[in-house]
């Protein structure tokens, strides 16, 4: 992590956000050569957001989410705490997918905990999302607004962030489950905010191919 530059923590609009994945010798581990140490020092003099991606390796230890908790809430650089589940691709067996037993036993966790940890950023609609993902991109409301491109931008991302072929029904993103959320929520008689937006975007589709035709 390069120093974040200190002019930065006067800027009232800006939101810096710091991928942790998990304890140090696990964040170690993952993102070698380290980066635990220098992130705690270039925090320093900033409000950072924390966000950390629980894979199956953190979810079967006993009380670790709750002490990554415990750890971030006391740093006095944390403003808030993003957690998001990891999502694999569709037909991936490897050490970090989450069971849907682990899934399970996550989000009942970060429920029990959340009242405990105030920087924990997490309301219920949002762990409701992650309990029940939406089943393809078409019906996520982030891959239908999001456009993605390589770091070099040479290549278009698809069908969002994740790349490839994404397990859907296993999605964890912390963006998708908080558009979703919105999505779900239904307005006054009864009509989810989500159907109007995949209406109006099947209207401008509609229109775009009318206008690329004539």
């Amino acid at each position: 992590m390069r120093p974040i530059p200190r002019e930065w923590a006067g800027l009232r609009r800006l939101q810096i956000v710091v991928s942790i994945d998990g304890l140090q010798p696990e964040h170690d581990e993952r993102r070698t050569p380290a980066t635990y140490d220098r992130i705690l020092k270039h925090i320093v003099e900033h409000q950072v957001t924390v966000h950390c991606t629980v894979t199956r390796q953190q979810a079967r230890r006993e009380g670790y989410l709750e002490e990554f908790l415990r750890t971030w809430q006391g740093n006095p650089h944390t403003r808030v705490i993003w957690i998001s589940l990891y999502t694999p691709q569709k037909g991936e067996l490897s050490a970090e997918r989450l069971t849907a037993a682990d899934r399970a036993r996550v989000i009942a966790d970060l429920r029990r905990l959340r009242p405990r940890f105030s920087k924990l950023q997490l309301p219920d609609p949002v762990l409701d999302v992650y309990a029940r993902p939406p089943r393809s991109p078409e019906e996520c409301v982030f891959a239908q607004t999001i456009e993605c491109f390589s770091a070099d931008l040479e290549r278009r991302i698809t069908p969002c962030q994740f790349d490839g072929d994404p397990d859907c029904a296993n999605c964890g993103c912390l963006a998708s489950a908080g558009l979703e959320a919105i999505g779900r929520h239904r307005l006054q008689g009864g009509i989810p905010v989500g159907r109007i937006f995949h209406a109006s975007t099947r209207v401008g589709r509609a229109v775009a191919r009318l206008r690329s035709s004539a």
